[in-house]
């Protein structure tokens, strides 16, 4: 035999039993000492051993119970473990509505219209009326299909202008709920305005300005009873008796613009002998030979209020309209740009005339340094310092820039 070899007997891993006898010799006088005496005249084997040294897993535990324990031989039964559901996140769907509401309050307009077509539970919620209270779709081109769908969302304030807007029939029934209304300079069919402008029952500002309107809009408008602020500059194509009945419908009227419009003298008067005497702001301006003197002692009659009036391009108003006008004891603004039959020595006792007069436009008839004279004789007037009137628009020059309609802005707006 080799040297480097050696009986199977002699090697320290096949010496099992001895070792493990030992071992329970050694237990068998440590559990003695401990008074533990019974059991301890069995031989033990080196399974009962392996067994009776083996330490229990956590999850296991030596049961007595059933037809397998009979006789004292124990069973190893497995405990059955808990599972516990840990996950990271909340299901969408799980999600109550308010919290949901929440959240789509910060998505932009574009996505809420994606949104909608999603499932029918998002399409009540991005279409949810407390999300689309105020919208603006300046830029927007081919309105047609979101003015639609905006519209029937119960929108309370709507901004659109110099918008181009295809044929629209709004298919709603019920009653609008806007509020604030800009369309000012837009691109669309009568039919199509007349089809939610009929719609309208809670309208308070309002800016038409530049359309081509019809009988059944201002009619529409008569349903508006407080109507506040209406622009109706540079309009056309309605006539003079439904402008009359509008106007003595809207009693709480307070600004008016009717500048530039497709007027006969039977509108001005229509205006004159109709509007609120409510009413404080009036743009009558652009009338040349239709507004007459007579026009203006009823309407100064009917509208002892008026604190701002624009009567320019009226070329038969003279001097002789002062006494008359000098009825408004609260007169702050007037103007009179290109009223060319005003002379300028007329204009230099205007300050004592009108005492609460901070404003004067004269464009046209006063330049260069006469100009220059008359702020010195009038030194507490601003003289020409608003070359555009701000009535009842909804952006005017002085006010803020940007996406407002009288000092609102709309929280959902397009971006192109």
């Amino acid at each position: 035999m080799p040297e480097h070899s050696m009986p199977l007997q002699n090697l320290p891993c096949l010496s099992l039993q001895g070792s493990m006898l030992s071992q329970a010799k050694r237990t068998h006088k440590r559990r003695s000492k401990g008074g533990l005496s019974e059991g301890l005249d069995m031989e033990c084997t080196p399974t009962e051993l392996i067994h009776q040294w083996s330490p229990l897993h956590k999850h296991q535990r030596l049961t007595s119970k059933g037809k397998e324990n009979d006789g004292n031989q124990f069973v190893l039964a497995r405990r059955s473990r808990r599972k516990r559901e840990f996950t990271s996140y909340i299901a969408w769907d799980h999600l109550p509505d308010e919290l949901l509401l929440r959240i789509l309050f910060y998505i932009p307009l574009q996505d809420l219209l994606r949104m909608s077509t999603v499932c029918q539970r998002w399409r009540r919620l991005a279409l949810d009326e407390s999300l689309w209270h105020s919208v603006d779709l300046e830029g927007l081109s081919h309105m047609g299909p979101a003015l639609q769908r905006v519209l029937k969302t119960r929108v309370r304030m709507l901004r659109c202008p110099r918008s181009f807007v295809e044929e629209l029939h709004f298919t709603g029934t019920g009653p609008l709920q806007i509020v604030v209304m800009d369309l000012s300079s837009s691109i669309i069919p009568t039919s199509s305005l007349e089809s939610f402008i009929c719609h309208c029952r809670q309208l308070e500002y309002l800016s038409l300005e530049g359309l081509q309107l019809s009988d059944a809009i201002i009619g529409s408008l008569s349903k508006n009873p407080n109507l506040l602020q209406l622009n109706l500059s540079g309009c056309s194509g309605f006539s003079a008796p439904p402008l009359a009945d509008m106007l003595e419908s809207c009693t709480s009227m307070e600004q008016l613009n009717v500048a530039w419009c497709d007027f006969s003298n039977e509108h001005v008067k229509s205006v004159v002998e109709s509007v609120s005497s409510r009413v404080t702001h009036l743009n009558l301006s652009g009338y040349r030979e239709n507004l007459t003197l007579d026009d203006v002692k009823v309407l100064v009659m009917r509208c002892p209020l008026i604190q701002t009036l624009d009567l320019s391009d009226s070329t038969l108003l003279m001097a002789d309209s002062f006494p008359v006008l000098k009825q408004l004891k609260g007169l702050l603004h007037l103007s009179l740009s290109r009223c060319y039959h005003i002379h300028l020595a007329a204009l230099t006792d205007l300050d004592k005339t009108f005492p609460m007069l901070s404003l004067l436009d004269v464009f046209g008839i006063v330049s260069g340094s006469h100009l220059s004279s008359l702020k010195k004789e009038m030194p507490r007037v601003g003289i020409n310092s608003r070359p555009f009137s701000s009535i009842a628009r909804p952006t005017p020059a002085s006010g803020p820039i940007g996406h407002f309609m009288w000092n609102r802005k709309c929280r959902l707006r397009f971006k192109p």
